[in-house]
């Protein structure tokens, strides 16, 4: 597992070990994941310990995502917000970025030392986006902050 150091000037030094992400609505539309997502996970995954979590709605996450060394986690419970929170908590907190858009994301978000809403062809919960540190309109260009630090620093600093 790597550990990545980002020093944040007049913020905080960082330490992020996972990318959390929800599926529908983030890196997925309608149960397909987004061209720009397969073409960034690769290069993330060699960085980062990347986690998806979904009710799999259109059940097809683990199809779509049996290609890329990632971890699924398809939730159990009725309690869907509580669930994604916990995940992050059981990770260590303090080393997760968080994404997502849904209402149900609210928590994990909250949960997360760094949580970025995507607004999306789906649009955004208004209680996710109050939640968030970052917003980004696109999941691209939220995984590609983790890519190109210096974005992520731009975005953060103070």
């Amino acid at each position: 597992m790597h550990k990545n150091s980002i020093e944040i000037p007049n913020y905080k030094t960082l330490t992020l070990t996972h990318i959390v992400l929800d599926y529908n609505g983030t890196i997925a539309k309608d149960g397909v994941l987004k061209e720009e997502v397969k073409q960034i996970l690769p290069k993330l995954t060699q960085k980062y310990s990347v986690h998806v979590i979904t009710a799999d709605t259109f059940g097809s996450v683990q199809k779509e995502l049996e290609n890329f060394d990632v971890y699924v986690h398809v939730l159990q419970s009725s309690q869907h917000t509580l669930e994604k929170a916990e995940y992050i908590q059981n990770l260590n907190a303090k080393e997760c970025v968080a994404i997502g858009n849904g209402a149900n994301d609210t928590k994990m978000l909250q949960t997360a030392e760094i949580s970025i809403a995507i607004l999306g062809e789906e649009g955004c919960s208004f209680q996710t986006l109050q939640a968030s540190k970052i917003v980004c309109k696109e999941i691209g260009d939220a995984l590609e902050l983790f890519l190109n630090e210096k974005r992520l620093i731009a975005t953060l600093r103070v």
